[in-house]
């Protein structure tokens, strides 16, 4: 490079050694820079911490069913439910422990109701303690008395007063509803109303549920016991019936399910000592014995059977009703009907105990079936057993008006045997106090005269029902249900014995064949 053109670079400070300067400058000007950068913090997401879970607390059952009632209520999977008996049974607590296993399910809409607001403060206090230790973060809304979950799931406690209340709740949909103290409801319209609240997405998840509690008593006493009561032994499943019917409620014809029961139920008695925090000190024990006799049955006992002016007052479930057994085929037996077409008829099948005990061990209970289609339906149940003789209903012998065989001999024709019952004057009186006889309890035996298997649903429920006649205490209610009282009056007045003499050899089943089937040797 020559002077001049060295000069001239110098001249505008471009010279190799000031660009070199400046580059050095300029690099440790960015290098400065960058070390001032790092030194500012960081801007990063805020995250939270989990709070450090206790082991203890975690550990903490906040509800625990009691074995038994309480459990089986729990986990029933019938569309309908009552957990029902004594008082003090541990029903409010299952109550509202029941629908916490769907506070989960955001899709999840829940209703409990009462009769009265005022009603609802012990479920809303009982609720109080158990929800939010249960279910962390749950919320209660004072104003509309519901509990939201975390989820969005929700539990709503109202009221339901009068039927035309049912309005509160169109357009509403919820997957499970609950009553407590169902037999406040003097009729069912609100229950069975409210079954068409029960509805939910078909992806949700979600099983549809309608759950009573209640004591024996209360206006709705009687519709609840046809409804649930009745029907079935005490904690077994059983297809939905029509209380008045007592038939089972079906899909209708020309459905595809045609025939097929809608729904099924459940009636889960309990009594105070399945409660063991309420039973083991006595005391609550203590002030239901203190009650009168009508209450202490229905709320100590949570007896369904007591009935105010009752005809047969000695009637008690636990010691006349037995679970069924085979009957050895030695035991009489023989049978007895009140027929009726426009009514019911209803008949009844007796085996007569080595110790005298009648043991009624079927009964049929129909409508709108001729006396010859009865006679069918009577003979193929009987197929294969010895029925020594029925009683009927005297008047089937009258001629009504026509020449023709009575309704007796057509059935008699058909090969149903019968003798006629006697209906003689005062033989309502004696059919009555012989069956207050037969329930009595045998002083030397210890057991009652007179049983039904579980099985005879229907006469269960009538004979403790019957009222006594206002104008003659003397007899029962003519106007009340009787058709199966009548058939059981007419069988248990014809003497039913057994003895030596009703022994039958060619029926036993031991190696030993006797010579003579007549006198047994």
């Amino acid at each position: 490079m020559s002077e001049n053109v060295r000069q001239t670079l110098k001249m505008h400070g471009t010279t190799p050694s000031a660009t070199k300067k400046r580059k050095q400058k300029r690099g440790v000007l960015k290098k400065k820079d960058s070390v001032q950068l790092e030194k500012k913090p960081k801007t990063v997401p805020a995250t939270v911490l989990p709070e450090p879970i206790e082991i203890e607390k975690a550990q903490e059952v906040i509800f625990e069913a009691n074995p038994g009632p309480q459990t089986d209520f729990l986990s029933a999977s019938e569309q309908e439910v009552l957990y029902g008996g004594a008082a003090g049974g541990g029903k409010s607590f299952a109550m509202l422990a029941d629908p916490v296993r769907y506070f989960n399910n955001p899709l999840s809409n829940k209703l409990l109701v009462r009769r009265s607001t005022e009603e609802l403060r012990e479920l809303i206090s009982v609720s109080k303690q158990l929800y939010p230790r249960a279910i962390p973060g749950i919320k209660f809304l004072e104003r509309e008395k519901t509990w939201i979950a975390p989820s969005g799931a929700s539990l709503w406690l109202s009221y339901l007063d009068r039927d035309d209340d049912v309005s509160r709740y169109q357009g509403q949909a919820f997957n499970w509803i609950g009553f407590d103290e169902l037999t406040q409801w003097p009729t069912p319209f609100a229950w069975n109303y409210m079954r068409s609240r029960l509805r939910t997405t078909k992806n949700s998840g979600l099983d549809l549920y309608q759950r009573g509690t209640t004591n024996p008593g209360g206006a709705g006493h009687q519709w609840v016991k046809k409804t649930f009561v009745d029907p079935a032994p005490h904690n077994t499943s059983f297809d939905a019936t029509d209380p008045e019917t007592q038939e089972v409620i079906a899909w209708p014809k020309g459905h595809s399910r045609e025939g097929e029961p809608l729904f099924k139920r459940r009636f889960i008695p309990a009594t105070l000592f399945d409660n063991p925090y309420l039973a083991d000190d006595g005391m609550y024990e203590a002030n239901l014995l203190s009650l009168p006799e009508h209450q202490r049955k229905q709320l100590l006992e949570g007896n369904w059977d007591v009935n105010e002016g009752a005809a047969f007052p000695e009637w008690n479930r636990n010691v006349h009703v037995v679970e069924p057994y085979e009957i050895p085929s030695s035991w009489a037996k023989f049978r007895a009907c009140d027929y009726g077409y426009g009514s019911y008829t209803g008949v009844v099948w007796f085996a007569v105990a080595p110790d005298e005990q009648l043991v009624v061990y079927r009964e049929m209970y129909c409508s709108k079936v001729i006396a010859t289609d009865l006679a069918d339906m009577i003979l193929e149940v009987e197929e294969g057993e010895k029925i020594r003789y029925g009683v009927l209903d005297s008047s089937l012998w009258h001629n009504r008006g026509d020449t023709g065989p009575s309704l007796a001999e057509q059935m008699i024709m058909k090969g149903c045997r019968w003798r006629p019952s006697d209906r003689s004057r005062g033989s309502r009186v004696a059919g009555k106090n012989e069956l207050h006889r037969r329930l009595q309890v045998d002083d030397f035996t210890e057991e009652p005269r007179l049983v039904f298997f579980e099985t005879c649903t229907n006469t269960i429920s009538q004979i403790p029902a019957l009222p006594l006649d206002k104008n003659n205490p003397e007899d029962v209610d003519t106007h009340a249900e009787d058709h199966l009282y009548d058939a059981l009056r007419y069988g248990i007045m014809t003497r039913p014995r057994s003895s030596l003499f009703d022994f039958d050899p060619s029926t036993q089943n031991s190696g030993f064949q006797a010579a003579d089937p007549t006198f047994g040797y």
